[in-house]
């Protein structure tokens, strides 16, 4: 298995694991509205030896505050089913934090389970005074990538446009 940044010719392969992990095309939608707007901060894919894609995990811009301060949320995180319980989704999850530290990122939000999270090293939102407005916001989480990130961090995050048409 080979985890990496996605590139052009995943995005098929892509679609179509969000459309079978996910109820609904919801997801699918989303990474292809946030592609097409320019707002996929990085894209982290998993490949067996054939190039199906069985796992993958978005990065898009949040604000804080209405203000770019380089954080980003992580949303939508899928794995085949196959392939669940094996770590995929962490592994997903820290190449891609291992990724945007390098380039200079702050912090990242996620919006899912805290004792999954929690294991990961995020922490809930909340504790830092940090909230938004979607569905499923009391479950905001927090993962800072620079040492400064979170001291005086508090506020509203602001998901891209295209989480509010989701």
């Amino acid at each position: 298995m080979l985890i990496r940044t996605e590139i052009g010719i995943d995005a098929a392969r892509i679609d179509a694991l969000l459309r079978r992990c996910f109820a609904t095309a919801r997801e699918a939608e989303l990474v292809q509205q946030l592609r097409e707007d320019g707002l996929l901060t990085l894209g982290v894919v998993a490949t067996d030896d054939e190039g199906q894609v069985l796992g993958y995990a978005a990065f898009s811009p949040v604000t804080l505050n209405g203000e770019d301060h380089q954080w980003v949320a992580l949303a939508p995180l899928a794995v085949e089913e196959s392939s669940r319980g094996d770590g995929l989704a962490k592994q997903l999850i820290y190449e891609g934090l291992d990724t945007l530290n390098e380039f200079g990122y702050a912090a990242v939000v996620v919006m899912g389970n805290p004792g999954f999270y929690g294991h990961l090293g995020f922490e809930p939102a909340a504790r830092h005074q940090l909230h938004c407005r979607l569905r499923g916001a009391e479950a905001l989480q927090v993962y800072k990538l620079a040492d400064e990130a979170l001291v005086q961090a508090e506020g509203l995050i602001e998901y891209a446009a295209p989480f509010a048409e989701a």
